[in-house]
């Protein structure tokens, strides 16, 4: 009590500035939240949508990192791992592995399995006893090592389970691998080490490192590659190993893996594919936002006369801010609980059904750190988004809370709340940039984020004013319906510029995958098969060339065939820099990261575009030199008379960069990053590799012609390849599309809440035009073409930055032409009617029926 016995003002306490309560706002905050969450659903909605996508995403990578690193050994085969090309170890280096610890010896290959007619292409795995280090394998009919036994002087094989159904083979049938013979044992059920093969080009035929050899398929020349799984003590340090053989052996040309990227392939795609589910889930977050700051708004219009109580019983301004700002942080912070815990669960609860359908080990449960992370981003979207409304309390005048148009005064936020909303904004933004996997790709991401946002917003402010400008033109004169919905698109309180972003943000992302799906289909179906042959051949000896020609080109249907000789070779120097110690253009890293495709010519192949230097004459001896491709070499850093080493078959080459040439990959045919003089191979073993243009009609003879008369042949056919790859595009495609789909039901959302927001405003428009005489078709009509239109104008924009976005990586990132796919985005269009269509309808159908006295008499 005062000293005239008059209360304090509402929101003071004894001894402090009469308005300034924190516990007085509280409880404000605390009692009208008990009335319920009217006006929050929206708010909720579109957080916990955010946030779950988030979690989601978070948890399937989690699962699959923790699968990677606890399968690591089995994954791999061993704690360590060195990979050789066209060779097998020599006696030094067995011996220094052989002093470490326990070795198993691999060969990898490709090659055809035949049984009689049937054929078909296999990667080709051949083990020692010791395989496998870690893990087991496990075969239809037995144990492994009875299974690849010798049997009447045969070794045995075992495949995968789609080779055996497509070769019609039982346990016992003898079959014709590459040119030797061999008898299928059973079907390879488990095969612990697969994932770290990478891309392959067929199923797996698994058979004894002693079967391979007396086939006669490890003869100089021929294509494989060795690896040798090393099992170490526990507490071996495996850089302080890799580093000891590179120092015993500098010239060896050996590839070293360990536990740690026991498959670095797939390491780098979950790398990729979480950092843009990532970017996704945050664009989801971001629609999600401009739903919260219009919940936000919508709810403080409605407590407009609790507002004006509390000001006018004395309240200051920082008491009503800080009671809403308690009110809206209780929300958020259900809305986040509940999508970490949706997420989350959900993962958890498919975690079998995912492991099943994965090709990589996932351990799959709950896991903190994506948890928090996502919790972490979804408060800081709230309080980003939430900020800018809530400050429009510190500004009100009590006095103006009484009129009726509060509502379109929303001024600027004073400085401070700029400087602390900028703050938010930078630490989001840094964060999603510093906890991404692939920060680079993060920052492109967010900034292209930030400029669609400006876009659609702008966009969306611009087709406003049209529709109002519109309204006022003789089109609508004698259309009172168009006239009206025109008239109300335009509107300053419609929020049609939110609408635009929120859906078409949604829609657009949507758009942009896929029409980039499109054009990726589009290539690999239609404009890949056009240039690249029907036939890839490998593993032709020196002395078959001939034959091989008479073969191949006798067949009725082949056009043209191409073939030259190969050999493949690690680049271990660069100017006599170790490669991995040189400076060099991060897109050129994938040249140095295994070994590489390099041939010899004594002139230029047909075809060759020299870019920079010359070709050496016909008659060269002198010193090795190498024409590299042109884009390849400028990324490692080379020059015209810059040196570099490649380790073929375990000798050193070093060769002068003589020139550089256009390679274009995309088409498919021989290409080669290298080349180098003839003398510089000079009695090297080899194979040569074909190309076989041919019709569709002479692959089938071709095959059977030369795998009778050819069987060390091994034909790849392209087409069954570029299956395969659109099979993996499609399943890429699925992932993302879902991903975009999660941005598109936010902005449903946003969409409906502001359909939800917009209905006292309907209301009364139904009022007044029932008592003016309207027939409640024709205003349903009318809110019918009013949400059509803003479906239609959201879609539009949608379609145009997306439609710029997709351009732009198709022909900037993947260099092709971009076609623009009439069927994907004629349903983006239909989508974006037909989803503003039904929301406006829904929300239409309570104002239509409300009598226009009651109506009236409220206003």
């Amino acid at each position: 009590m005062s000293a005239d016995g008059t209360p304090p003002p509402i929101g003071t306490t004894s001894g402090k500035a009469p308005g300034s309560s924190l516990a007085f706002a509280w409880t404000v905050a605390v009692r009208e939240l008990r009335g319920g969450l009217a006006g929050f659903w929206i708010f909720l909605a579109c957080l916990i949508l955010g946030v779950m996508g988030l979690t989601a995403v978070g948890s399937v990578t989690a699962a699959i990192e923790r699968g990677l690193d606890a399968e690591g050994q089995s994954i791999l085969g061993g704690d360590g791992q060195l990979s050789f090309t066209y060779r097998l170890a020599n006696d030094e280096e067995r011996a220094w592995m052989d002093a470490l610890g326990d070795v198993s010896a691999v060969v990898t290959m490709r090659s055809l399995l035949r049984n009689g007619d049937e054929r078909s292409l296999v990667e080709v795995k051949a083990a020692d006893n010791a395989y496998p280090l870690y893990g087991s394998a496990q075969v239809s009919t037995g144990t492994l090592a009875e299974a690849l036994a010798f049997r009447d002087g045969l070794p045995g094989l075992v495949t995968e389970r789609v080779v055996a159904d497509r070769l019609g083979l039982s346990p016992g049938d003898p079959v014709q691998l590459g040119g030797g013979q061999f008898i299928f044992t059973g079907v390879l059920e488990v095969e612990p080490d697969r994932a770290s093969g990478g891309f392959a080009m067929g199923p797996r035929a698994l058979t004894s490192l002693d079967g391979l050899r007396s086939a006669g398929m490890l003869a100089p020349g021929v294509l494989f590659e060795s690896q040798y799984r090393l099992r170490l003590p526990a507490d071996t340090d495996l850089r302080a190993t890799r580093a000891a053989f590179q120092t015993a052996f500098p010239e060896a040309g050996a590839r070293w893996r360990d536990r740690g990227r026991a498959a670095p392939g797939i390491s780098r795609f979950v790398d990729r594919l979480s950092a843009f589910l990532t970017i996704v889930g945050i664009a989801a977050l971001a629609v999600g936002g401009v739903g919260i700051g219009a919940a936000v708004r919508g709810y403080l219009n409605r407590k407009v006369p609790t507002i004006a109580a509390l000001r006018t019983l004395g309240a200051t301004a920082g008491t009503v801010f800080a009671a809403y700002l308690f009110q809206i942080g209780i929300m958020a912070v259900a809305g986040v609980g509940i999508g970490v815990l949706l997420g989350g669960g959900l993962v958890a609860a498919l975690g079998p059904l995912l492991a099943a359908n994965l090709s990589i080990p996932a351990a799959f449960g709950w896991y903190g750190a994506p948890l928090l992370e996502a919790a972490f981003f979804g408060l800081l979207a709230s309080a980003v988004f939430t900020l800018w409304p809530l400050a429009w309390l510190l500004q009100v005048r009590p006095a103006e809370l009484f009129r009726k148009d509060t509502e379109l005064a929303r001024p600027l936020p004073g400085l401070k709340v700029l400087l602390a909303l900028l703050a938010l904004i930078v630490l989001l933004v840094s964060s999603i940039i510093g906890l991404s996997s692939n920060p680079k790709l993060a920052a492109w991401c967010l900034g292209a984020i930030a400029g669609a946002f400006v876009i659609l917003r702008v966009l969306g402010w611009l087709g406003a004013r049209l529709a109002r400008h519109l309204s006022h033109a003789r089109l609508a004169a004698r259309r009172p319906g168009l006239r009206l919905a025109l008239g109300s698109i335009g509107a300053p309180s419609a929020g049609t510029p939110g609408i635009v972003l929120a859906l078409g943000l949604g829609l657009g992302v949507l758009t942009t995958i896929a029409q980039i799906d499109a054009n990726m289909q589009n290539l690999l179906r239609q404009q890949l098969p056009q240039s690249a042959p029907a036939f890839f051949f490998v593993d032709i000896q020196s002395a078959q060339l001939d034959q091989f020609r008479e073969i191949a080109l006798e067949t009725e249907g082949a056009e043209r065939l191409s073939t030259a000789p190969m050999l493949r070779g690690v680049i271990t120097k660069l100017n006599a820099i170790p490669a991995a110690e040189a400076k060099i253009d991060p897109k050129g890293a994938w040249v140095l990261r295994g070994d590489r495709g390099v041939s010899y010519a004594t002139t230029p192949p047909e075809g060759t575009v020299i870019t920079e230097g010359a070709w050496w004459p016909e008659n060269y001896t002198g010193p090795p030199l190498v024409s590299f491709a042109e884009e390849e070499g400028r990324e490692l850093g080379l020059s015209i008379g810059a040196t570099l080493t490649v380790n073929i078959l375990g000798r050193p080459i070093t060769a002068e960069v003589a020139s550089f040439r256009k390679v274009e990959w995309r088409g498919l045919g021989i290409s080669f990053l290298m080349i180098l003089s003839p003398d510089a191979l000079a009695g090297a073993p080899h194979t040569h590799i074909a190309t076989l243009h041919a019709e569709p009609k002479a692959e089938a003879p071709v095959m059977r012609a030369l795998s009778r008369e050819m069987p060390n042949v091994t034909p790849v056919l392209v087409r069954e390849q570029i299956d395969r790859v659109s099979t993996g595009l499609d399943r890429l495609g699925a992932a993302t599309r879902w991903g975009a789909l999660a941005v598109l039901l936010t902005g449903i959302v946003v969409l409906i809440g502001a359909a939800a927001a917009g209905e006292d405003r309907r209301r009364a428009e139904a009022a007044v035009l029932k008592v003016l005489g309207a027939e409640r078709r024709t205003i349903l009509a009318s809110f019918a073409l009013r949400a059509a239109m803003t479906g239609a104008l959201a879609a539009l924009v949608a379609l145009l930055w997306g439609t710029l976005a997709a351009w732009a990586v198709i022909t900037f990132v993947f260099e092709t032409s971009f076609i623009l796919p009439l069927g994907s985005t004629v349903m983006i269009l239909l989508a974006g009617v037909l989803v503003s269509l039904i929301a406006g309808l829904v929300f239409a159908r309570r104002p239509l029926r409300e009598r226009p006295a009651g109506v009236l008499r409220a206003a």
